[in-house]
C-alpha cells in the first residue's frame, strides 16, 4: 500500500521595525525552514503566522497591535515576537487569542511555540533525511544586498531610549563567526553588506576586543578589524563588495577607518545618530556634548576622503529644547554640511527617563521645527547632488524596469552614497537589456533633485 507524506506545515511572517529585527525574522525563519517548515506568502496559506514586532516609539507599537489584529482576523493562528513582547500582558489584554508572546532575538521560545502550535514532525520518512548543509539562509531582502549583525543590546543609557530595556546590554558575536557569516552571503551573490548593530562603535567592549583565528592570522573584536578584513572579500566574480557601517557612535576610534574608505576597502559612508547639536539638549540626552570636535573631524574625514558621505538622523522636540537650541542644531547643519538626513519628532516611550523631564514642547512646536529641519536638509541635499552633475559614479542596481513604447529601459540603482530603503536612487535611463539587479556599472550623472540622482551607463 502506498504511503502519502502530508505537505509540510506552512508558516507566515510579518517583520515590523528596522533591519536589526528584519535580520532575527531571517533567523528565526532559517532555523524553522531546516525544522521541515515551508514559508507562506499568505495569511490564508499559512498554518501559524509570526509578527515580529516594534516597540521603539508608541506610532511604531501601534503599528505592531494593527499588524497583530490583523492576522488574528485573517488567519487566527498567530505568534507574537519582537521588541514588543516584553509587554505581554499588553498584548494578550488586546489579543486573548494569540498563541504565545516571546522577547526580542528569543529564537528558541520562538521556534518551540511554532513546533507546539504546528508540529513540524511528518513521520518517519521525512524524519529520517538530514537537513542540507548547503541550503542557504533564509533572506528577506534582495539577492544582491544582506543585513550583517554584529551585536546585540546596548550600553547606554540615553533618555529617550529604552533599546537596553528590550534588547539587553551589549552582545557582541565572535569575530570569526561574523566574517564566515559574511563570506557566505557574498559566496551566495551579496553585492553590498550593510553592518548593523544597536552600537556599531562599540563591538568587542564586552568580550575586551578578544582575538579569534580568521585565515590563518589573529583577529580582534574590533570594529576597525572587523572593517579592515571585510575589506578583503570577493565576489565570484572578483568584485569587491560594498561595505556599509550603520549605527556608528562617534568614538575616536572611528578616525581609522577612514583611511580603509580612501583605500577602497569600505564604502565611503557613515550612518552615525548625532540626535542634536546643542550642548544641552545633548546633555539632557545623557548623550555626549561634543558638537564643536565633531565638526573639527568631519573636516579631518573629508581631507582624507573627499567622497565620504555622512547620514545621520536627528529629534526635534525633545523636553526642554528651547528656540535657541534649536536654531543651534540648524546652524550646526549648515557647517556640517551632512549628506543624509532623517528626523523626527519626540515622542514620550513608556519607560523612557526623558519622560519625566520639564520643558515639554507643545506638538504644534514640534510641528513647525520639524519642518524647518526637514527644509534646511533637503537644501543641503540638493546642492550636493546638484554638485555631483558631469561626474561618473559607481551604481549598482537595484530594479530593471520593462522596454517602454520606444524599447527604452530604464533602471533603478544607488550610488556608495545610498543605503537601501533610507536614502535617495540614481535613475538610469536607456539600459541594455542585460542588465540585472546586483550589477555594478559606471554611471555618468546628468541631473539631480532634492534626493536623487538621474543619468545613463558611461
Amino acid at each position: 500500500m502506498a504511503t502519502t507524506i502530508k505537505e509540510a506545515p506552512k508558516v507566515g511572517m510579518v517583520s515590523l521595525g528596522c533591519p536589526k529585527a528584519l535580520v532575527d525574522s531571517e533567523r528565526i525563519l532559517t532555523r524553522l525552514r531546516a525544522d521541515g517548515y515551508t514559508m507562506s506568502p499568505d495569511y490564508s496559506g499559512a498554518d501559524v503566522v509570526l509578527v515580529n514586532t516594534c516597540g521603539f516609539l508608541d506610532s511604531a507599537k501601534e503599528e505592531s497591535l494593527a499588524a497583530i489584529g490583523e492576522a488574528i482576523a485573517e488567519n487566527g493562528r498567530v505568534i507574537v515576537t519582537g521588541c514588543m513582547g516584553n509587554e505581554a500582558e499588553l498584548i494578550r489584554a488586546r489579543f486573548p487569542d494569540v498563541l504565545a508572546v516571546t522577547g526580542a532575538h528569543q529564537y528558541e521560545q520562538v521556534v518551540e511555540a511554532v513546533h507546539d502550535a504546528a508540529p513540524p514532525s511528518q513521520g518517519p520518512f521525512v524524519d529520517l533525511i538530514p537537513a542540507r548543509a548547503d541550503l542557504a539562509d533564509v533572506k528577506l531582502t534582495p539577492r544582491h544586498y544582506s543585513y550583517l549583525k554584529i551585536s546585540e543590546g546596548c550600553n547606554h543609557s540615553c533618555a529617550f531610549c529604552i533599546i537596553p530595556q528590550l534588547r539587553g546590554k551589549l552582545v557582541s558575536r565572535r569575530v570569526d563567526a561574523v566574517l564566515r557569516e559574511a563570506e557566505k552571503l557574498v559566496a551566495a551573490g551579496t553585492k553590498e553588506l550593510l553592518v548593523i548593530s544597536q552600537d556599531t562603535s562599540a563591538y568587542g567592549v564586552d568580550v575586551r576586543h578578544e582575538e579569534r583565528e580568521w585565515k590563518g592570522h589573529p583577529v580582534r573584536t574590533h570594529m576597525t578589524d572587523l572593517a579592515r578584513e571585510l575589506g578583503q572579500l570577493r565576489t565570484p566574480e572578483g568584485d569587491t563588495p560594498w561595505v556599509r557601517l550603520h549605527y556608528v557612535y562617534p568614538y575616536p576610534h572611528v578616525d581609522a577607518v577612514i583611511p580603509l574608505m580612501a583605500e577602497g576597502l569600505l564604502t565611503p559612508y557613515l550612518d552615525i545618530p548625532f540626535q542634536h547639536a546643542s550642548p544641552n539638549v545633548l546633555k539632557a540626552m545623557k548623550r555626549p556634548a561634543n558638537e564643536a570636535k565633531v565638526l573639527e573631524r568631519l573636516k579631518s574625514w573629508r581631507e582624507i576622503c573627499p567622497d565620504i558621505a555622512i547620514r545621520s538622523s536627528f529629534v526635534v522636540g525633545f523636553p526642554g529644547e528651547t528656540e535657541a537650541d534649536f536654531q543651534y542644531l540648524l546652524d550646526w547643519l549648515d557647517e556640517a554640511q551632512l549628506d543624509r538626513v532623517g528626523a523626527f519628532r519626540f515622542e514620550p516611550v513608556e519607560g523612557a527617563a526623558a519622560n519625566d523631564l520639564p520643558g515639554a514642547v507643545p506638538e504644534e512646536v514640534k510641528k513647525e521645527r520639524y519642518a524647518r529641519i526637514m527644509e534646511k536638509t533637503e537644501a543641503i541635499s540638493a546642492a550636493k547632488l546638484q554638485a555631483k552633475i558631469g561626474r561618473t559614479l559607481s551604481v549598482i542596481i537595484d530594479e530593471v524596469g520593462e522596454p517602454d513604447e520606444d524599447g527604452d529601459i530604464g533602471a533603478t540603482g544607488r550610488s556608495q552614497a545610498d543605503a537601501p530603503e533610507i536614502d535617495g536612487s540614481v535613475y538610469l535611463r536607456n539600459v541594455p537589456a542585460s542588465l540585472k539587479p546586483g550589477d555594478f556599472v559606471q554611471v555618468e550623472v546628468e541631473d539631480a533633485d532634492a534626493h536623487d540622482l538621474f543619468g545613463a551607463i558611461v
